[in-house]
């Protein structure tokens, strides 16, 4: 058994180093330029610092990390060809879906095959996917090769697997006398199949990173929980030991943000289009109003800490006792009216999303059959009802009535909308409409691409749920760990004051004397408000909405731990008073 785990380490480290080496073929730069670029450098700062390990006038502790430092360098410079393959690979992989319909669409209209690749190779918006489809187009028009064998050779070289699979077959099947709009047309079922299980596999990996983030807060609360308690009996610095341990809480959130911010699928709501867009006042007005009235809470309470003005008591002049946890609830409380604003907002985006398949499936099926322009076919399709879309619809029959652009018009309603996939497939059938392709088709390829991607948005919804509940659940078991222990210290303390016991020998048993309540108290609440602020960016991370959005769960997760911490506090103090 243990030969096999060495043999498999071993082939585990021989096929990553492999890869590695594999990856610096795959730059866009020589591998000469790169060694004397970035290798050597890196490897000069490395035995820099391993020459400070012995030279520096410093402590043993302190000279330690310096040579971990320049290790990190080295490694990174070697392992960063790989590192930014794999990025380009997400990246291609995100835009990939949308890239092959839009594909789909422009093969089935009047234009040569290479026009429909140097149409999505000047597509900004697809990033490392377009930059790969120009290079095909640079093969075709520089060196003179057909498209089928410029496919096949670039997919030998492009990051993805999934691109370079779709590139082969391809090049392939044009080779074969197969046209472009069948070879694609037949791909739709394919491409969604395997985006569907792409989708879903990244939510499985969500539901993986969830337990695993519950056993590792839970494992750091606990040592939160020693670092504050134990100090009593051994007589160490309660302080330096909390501090210490706070610190590492704060690495694990950030690594498990990290991770998460790795593994949600790349699925963007809103559409931000250059300029304004209808509602903008609203959403920018929600922001002012809530981050100036934060301003000014925060200012107001730091001013009467200091002595200056009535401060949070003079606030919350209802209240006989404003305990430390109200600091930090009530100064960012007005961000819920920000939150409240951009959720309703992006609730009626996704209203939006839901509806759009039938509007432009109807639109198309109607456009073909009546062989009329869109403002004909909307003067009845309007009166049907599309819910939340509506309103949008009968604006866009308006300015095409108007004789407005017919380009203007659906950028408008775009706009409107402020849906990115919304934006991308009415672009695609503007562009589809324009150029000769047949309506009824379009509308139905968008239509069963944008239907899959809202199935695929419903089950990250139902993550999304279950994760926010964990995060809730967290906050409050931890904070009530927390606070329970500094309850138990605290009265403890005030024990050994009362009876004199510090001046007995027992003295040498328990050290309360070594605490400083009020900055534990203190630490302890910053480790509640970092808390509540990462927590709220990573619900946002796992439902792929607006980071301003998560305001919400910010004020309400800091009010739960508030709330938590005194409630904890004031029982405890009431159960060992008795």
């Amino acid at each position: 058994m243990a030969v096999r785990q060495v043999g498999d380490g071993l082939a585990t480290a021989a096929q990553l180093t492999g890869d590695v080496l594999a990856s610096y073929e795959k730059l866009d730069i020589s591998k000469r330029t790169y060694v004397g670029a970035v290798l050597v450098p890196a490897v000069v700062v490395f035995l820099a610092t391993v020459a400070g390990l012995f030279v520096l006038p410093l402590p043993l502790s302190a000279r330690i990390p310096v040579p971990m430092f320049g290790g990190l360098v080295l490694v990174a410079a070697i392992v960063y060809p790989k590192i930014y393959l794999s990025s380009l690979e997400t990246q291609i992989d995100n835009q990939l879906h949308l890239v092959m319909t839009h594909m789909t669409v422009l093969s089935t209209t009047n234009i040569d095959r290479m026009e429909v690749f140097r149409t999505l190779a000047n597509e900004g918006e697809y990033g490392a996917a377009a930059e790969e489809i120009r290079r095909v187009v640079h093969l075709v028009d520089t060196w003179n090769q057909s498209l089928d064998d410029a496919c096949r050779r670039r997919a030998e070289e492009v990051p993805s697997d999934a691109m370079a699979d779709f590139f082969d077959r391809l090049g392939y099947t044009m080779g074969a006398g197969q046209s472009l709009e069948a070879f694609l047309v037949s791909e739709q079922d394919v491409m969604l199949a395997k985006y569907e299980t792409r989708y879903e596999s990244s939510l499985s990996n969500l539901e993986v990173m969830k337990d695993l983030y519950m056993s590792m807060i839970l494992s750091m609360t606990f040592a939160l929980v020693f670092a504050i308690v134990l100090p009593i009996l051994t007589g160490n610095d309660p302080t330096a030991t909390v501090a210490a341990v706070i610190v590492l809480f704060v690495f694990v959130q950030l690594g498990f943000y990290a991770m998460i911010r790795a593994t949600s699928p790349y699925d963007p709501i809103w559409f931000h289009p250059d300029g304004r867009a209808p509602g903008d006042l609203k959403l920018w007005a929600s922001l002012g109003i809530g981050g100036g009235l934060s301003f000014i809470l925060i200012g107001i309470t730091t001013a009467g800490m200091f002595g200056y003005g009535p401060g949070l008591p003079g606030l919350l002049w209802f209240l006989d006792d404003v305990r430390l946890p109200l600091y930090i609830a009530v100064p960012i409380s007005p961000l819920v009216v920000t939150g409240v604003i951009l959720r309703q907002e992006e609730q009626a985006i996704s209203a939006r999303d839901r509806e759009f398949p039938s509007f432009i499936r109807a639109l198309g099926a109607t456009e073909s059959a009546k062989q009329s322009t869109t403002t004909d076919v909307l003067t009845t399709l309007r009166e049907k009802n599309f819910g939340d879309l509506s309103p949008a619809i009968e604006r866009l029959y308006r300015r095409l009535n108007m004789r407005i652009s017919t380009a203007g018009a659906w950028q408008s309603f775009t706009h409107d909308t402020r849906s990115y996939l919304i934006q991308k497939f009415s672009e695609m059938y503007l562009v589809g409409r324009r150029m000769g392709g047949d309506p009824k088709l379009l509308g139905e390829l968008i239509s069963a691409n944008m239907n899959a991607v809202n199935q695929l948005r419903e089950q990250r919804r139902q993550a999304a749920v279950t994760f926010i509940g964990l995060l809730y659940g967290i906050t409050a078991a931890a904070t009530f760990a927390f606070f329970i222990g500094l309850e138990i210290v605290a009265i403890l303390a005030d024990l050994t004051a009362d009876f004199g016991i510090d001046q007995m020998d027992i003295g040498q048993i328990v050290y309360p004397s070594a605490y400083d309540i009020p900055l534990i108290e203190y630490l302890l609440l910053t480790v509640v408000l970092f808390n509540a602020a990462l927590s709220s960016q990573m619900i946002r991370r796992i439902d792929g909405g607006n980071p301003a959005n998560g305001y919400i769960h910010f004020v309400l997760l800091t009010w739960l731990g508030a709330v938590t911490a005194i409630a904890t506090r004031t029982l405890v103090n009431a159960i060992l008073s008795i």
